[in-house]
């Protein structure tokens, strides 16, 4: 037996061995790019021939089209690229892509090729659940599979960068674009930056099938003052250093080419404009070599900012600061000439700008192969194992939020199919779609007619709004649902309009008068189950006291109607995993199980309950609300159970100065599936520090795992706890590890496990 341990343990070391050379190997390839001879002598002897116009031409992007966003109304497109005034051009797809790259490197003088760019957020032509639902899946490997089939897709019509992934850490459900991002924790979303950029990359940007990614909004955006689009941002540096910069600098070592400078103001300073961020972190400390590329009239912006009174200051403050290409606002291209001659911008910044695009331009293999030879796929049909993918990720994607025995559903029930988005195409695709069509999505109650026929009866009930046929609607769904054995409601946000860019919301309950018909249906007495397409966390309170089942489903993409349906059935047991924190009230936001604890904490107050007369007052607490979420971070319900051992560690004491080192702390716990059907359960490592040189969170993500377990079936996690995972930036605005008490849970959700402790000396 002994013998069988250690060659067990023998095999795992050299898998994890195998695994970690697997994985460095991949990064090297992907940022080859950036230190490669070649390409930099490439560089050197192409900027030699520029003009000083040449060079400024590189560093303008304009829009051209409109599959993700307006044009710009020029129509000097062909004349611009012909003297080499464009360096890249965006929302241009089909065969434009190949005639204007045509006259960039047939017709130009120095025939360097344009860059193709487009909001590829969650798949080109295969929609993909939005990337708040998919981080819900916390597979980073159906992120990164998610990711390549988007390259492929994009880079077949000619695109070759995306501005993809976005990293905003957001702790506020208002702001419409928590839809596009990972959700609130740094660790978490760390982990899926670097999945989105393999994915998009490859092992080499100069495979004709990757695509650029390009790490945004750069940086803070995601703490918009009042959850409002395009807000102020104040941000102290260590919390910024340890919550909102960490995905960023994953994307980096991840090899990231290009990044996005953001909207907002950071601690004053206009991100478009702001030398720490842009030089001294991103250059300077990360040693990033790709290029900066500024949002939509970001430098512009600069002047409503009131960084600047003109055009010529705006596009100064921004080169100066870092930002390599001007996406819109056409500044860099009207200016930029005359302040060099001028002497207000040395002629060495804009060297150094060009060489970073070019940079990109040659690890691309644009000049070689300039042009796309592939069939388009857009009006193509979708390849089936691109939607099988998708399928897969939506069904991953699902959160259970509750069960009360009716899921699964049996198939010789009759089935009420109410709400809005029952058979609604267009909004199962999310915002950001890209080439996605909703002629390829399939809806739920197609889905479900397959399956049962007759058995469905379907009624509307309500618009996504208020319409004046609502009350003749819900009498309708309500009639409806008599005649059935139990009722799926399917409510949500319209995707396009009350998610994304510019759609935040103050009040994040179900629009128009969804909540009335939910209750008109439940009045029934029938079981009622609650399927929510929303992107974000919207407040569920009377959903989750009076209905049977409630599952999140995100807006889910093309295969919505068949995930759906199969884990309705049990054929897909759900096991996806909140990555935000489902507030009570809107006045719990900003909401993050990550928080600093209080002087005044509740303690042992029970928080289970609403406060009353009995609840100790003087406490960090609200007088109407409680203050814990309705459903928080890492949660998530399975058709089956799941029961955690007690947590064991290698030792209970460390010394600082070990751990500061090569020293690591190894965490185990058995997980057993005590259910009677097979799951997946994503197992969550959180850890507390106290007694250090500045306050910690009350619980802090370190470490997770995904487990598929078979019924009875029961398995070790292991993790381990090292100076990556333990260390933080004290009080000197160091990244240490300090003595501390540290409390360890191994557990389903950020507020379950009991903790074992151990001590750093």
């Amino acid at each position: 037996m002994h013998n069988f341990s250690r060659f067990h343990g023998n095999v795992r070391r050299c898998c994890q061995l195998l695994l970690i050379i697997t994985l460095l190997t991949a990064v090297a390839f992907s940022q080859s790019w950036s230190n490669d001879p070649k390409i930099e002598s490439r560089i050197n002897s192409l900027l030699k021939q520029m003009t000083l116009e040449e060079k400024i031409g590189q560093l303008n992007q304009y829009s051209a089209g409109s599959p993700t966003g307006p044009g710009t109304g020029r129509t000097n497109y062909e004349d611009m690229l012909q003297k080499g005034q464009i360096g890249s051009l965006f929302n241009v797809t089909g065969p434009r892509v190949n005639e204007l790259q045509k006259i960039a490197v047939e017709k130009s003088r120095l025939k360097i090729p344009i860059i193709f760019g487009l909001d590829v957020i969650h798949g080109y032509r295969t929609t993909f659940p939005t990337p708040l639902g998919m981080s819900s899946t916390w597979d980073m490997s159906l992120i990164e599979k998610a990711a390549r089939v988007a390259a492929i897709e994009a880079s077949s019509d000619g695109i070759r960068w995306t501005f993809s992934p976005m990293v905003d850490i957001a702790r506020d459900a208002r702001w419409g674009r928590i839809v596009e991002g990972g959700g609130e924790d740094p660790f978490l979303g760390s982990a899926i930056a670097r999945a989105y950029v393999r994915g998009y990359q490859g092992t080499s940007l100069a495979d004709p099938t990757s695509i650029a990614a390009c790490a945004k909004h750069y940086v803070g955006y995601g703490a918009a003052e009042g959850g409002r689009d395009y807000n102020t941002t104040e941000i102290p540096e260590r919390l910024l250093r340890q919550v909102y910069l960490p995905p960023f600098h994953a994307a980096q070592q991840e090899g990231a080419a290009t990044f996005m400078s953001a909207f907002n103001s950071l601690n004053e300073v206009p991100a478009s404009a702001n030398p720490f961020t842009l030089d001294q972190v991103l250059r300077k400390e990360w040693k990033f070599r790709g290029f900066v590329v500024s949002d939509w009239t970001s430098i512009g912006e600069l002047i409503p900012h009131g960084l600047a009174n003109d055009g010529a200051t705006a596009a100064r403050k921004a080169i100066l600061a870092g930002v390599d290409m001007d996406m819109e606002a056409n500044l860099y291209f009207s200016t930029l000439a005359e302040q060099v001659k001028a002497g207000k911008v040395p002629a060495s910044v804009i060297d150094e700008a060009v060489r970073r695009i070019l940079r990109i331009k040659f690890a691309l293999g644009l000049f070689e192969n300039p042009y796309t030879t592939k069939p388009p796929v857009v009006g193509a049909p979708l390849a089936k194992e691109h939607t099988d993918l998708a399928r897969t990720v939506a069904e991953k994607s699902f959160v259970l939020l509750k069960n009360n025995g009716v899921l699964p559903l049996k198939a010789q029930q009759k089935v009420a199919l109410i709400g809005p988005f029952a058979d609604n195409a267009h909004d199962m695709l999310g915002s950001w779609r890209a080439q996605g069509e909703s002629k390829d999505a399939v809806t739920l109650k197609t889905s479900l007619e397959e399956k049962l026929g007759p058995k469905v009866i379907f009624s509307k009930g309500t618009g996504i709004l208020e319409s004046p046929q609502d009350t003749e609607a819900i009498q309708a769904a309500v009639e409806a649902t008599k005649q059935a054995d139990v009722a799926v409601v399917a409510l949500g946000e319209a995707s396009n309009e009350m998610t994304g860019e510019a759609a935040s919301r103050t009040e994040i309950t179900l629009p128009g008068r969804q909540l009335e018909l939910l209750k008109a249906v439940a009045g029934t007495g029938k079981p009622v189950v609650l399927l929510v397409f929303s992107g974000r966390p919207v407040i569920l309170n009377w959903a989750a006291e009076n209905v049977a089942a409630i599952l999140e489903t995100w807006h889910p993409g093309v295969q919505a109607g068949p995930a759906i349906t199969r884990t309705l059935y049990g054929e897909n047991n759900p096991s996806g995993k909140l990555t935000v924190s489902f507030p009570r009230a809107v006045g719990q936001v900003p909401m993050y199980y990550n928080h600093l604890n209080t002087g005044r904490p509740l303690g042992t107050v029970d928080d289970s309950v609403a406060p009353n007369a009995e609840t100790p007052k003087f406490k960090s607490r609200y007088i109407d609300q409680r203050n814990s979420p309705l459903y928080p971070f890492g949660f998530g319900l399975s058709y089956t159970t799941f029961t955690y051992s007690p947590v064991s560690l290698s030792s209970t004491s460390f010394s600082a100065a070990d751990l500061n080192g090569t020293k690591k702390l190894t965490v185990r716990a058995e997980v057993k599936n005590s259910g009677t059907v097979a799951g997946e359960e994503t197992v969550q490592l959180y850890i507390a520090q106290t007694g250090t040189s500045v306050v910690r969170p009350v619980r802090e993500l370190k470490g997770f795992q995904k487990l598929a377990l078979s019924p009875g079936e029961s398995k070790q996690v292991e993790f381990t706890l090292g100076q990556s995972e333990l260390a933080f930036w004290n009080l000197d605005m160091k990244n240490v590890v300090e003595p501390a008490k540290v409390k360890v849970w191994v557990a389903g959700s950020s507020d379950q496990g009991t903790p074992v402790e151990f001590t750093i000396n």
